[in-house]
């Protein structure tokens, strides 16, 4: 890892145990959810079975995506972040980084191929990417959008996924790859909201083990993507990115 120290002070042990365990039962709830056949869950699904039009998932004010995009990452960092935002051809920079980091606003077709939701406009989840995870994990985001903006399926795009591994123009995770997910403004699916604010871990999946997830009294929790992208290990923290205490 390249930055362990961060890892030894979010799970520091004068943060409660019960508070960790309240946490992790309500990611338990969330993965759960996504995992649900369609028939149980189809009253609160807001995904679409096609991508239907794309101006729902564009977000017309420039500055409130910037503005949303930074919210990601406490403001030390998302200051001097690089930023996308969303276009119909596209994400592109609206604005340049000095410090190695990237924000974006994600939509909802970086949910899993499996995922009812993978159609979701209202979809906006705010994160900002380290520097080992802006050079594996970006390039992967960009590539999707322009598939979804230009019209393929999900079958289609999981094909290109599966593709784009082979031929190594997709990598894997690399070592200390990492991001921010602490805005309260966020709109997540299945979460219908913001969820909890949390980091992630993105690591190859045959590694998921040495991190100490999905196991009794552990706060971490992966999500599994498939065969193909990186595995997400989430730790939920205490506070927003603006410091405010987030709802335990």
């Amino acid at each position: 890892m390249e930055n362990p120290g961060l890892t030894r002070r979010l799970l520091k042990t004068e943060v409660p145990m019960n508070v960790l365990l309240g946490l992790r039962r309500a990611l338990v709830v969330l993965l759960a959810a996504i995992a649900l056949p369609f028939v149980a869950r189809a009253a609160t699904s807001e995904g679409l079975p096609t991508r239907g039009p794309i101006a729902p998932y564009l977000m017309p004010d420039r500055q409130a995506e910037v503005a949303l995009a930074r919210s990601a990452a406490p403001p030390s960092i998302a200051a001097k972040a690089e930023v996308l935002v969303l276009t119909s051809h596209g994400f592109e920079t609206a604005v340049k980084g000095t410090n190695g980091f990237v924000c974006i606003v994600e939509r909802s077709w970086t949910s899993p191929f499996n995922d009812r939701e993978f159609w979701n406009p209202k979809e906006r989840g705010p994160d900002c990417y380290n520097p080992p995870a802006a050079r594996t994990e970006i390039p992967q985001l960009l590539q999707e959008a322009q598939w979804a903006l230009a019209g393929l399926t999900r079958q289609q795009m999981a094909e290109r996924t599966k593709a784009a591994f082979a031929d190594r123009s997709f990598k894997p995770p690399q070592a200390g790859a990492f991001g921010f997910m602490l805005s309260k403004k966020g709109f997540l699916n299945h979460a219908h909201g913001p969820w909890y604010p949390h980091v992630m871990f993105f690591v190859p999946r045959d590694q998921v083990a040495s991190w100490g997830a999905n196991v009794d009294n552990s706060p971490t929790m992966s999500a599994d993507r498939g065969p193909y992208l990186s595995t997400v290990v989430m730790v939920p923290v205490l506070t927003w990115s603006d410091g405010s205490p987030a709802p335990h």
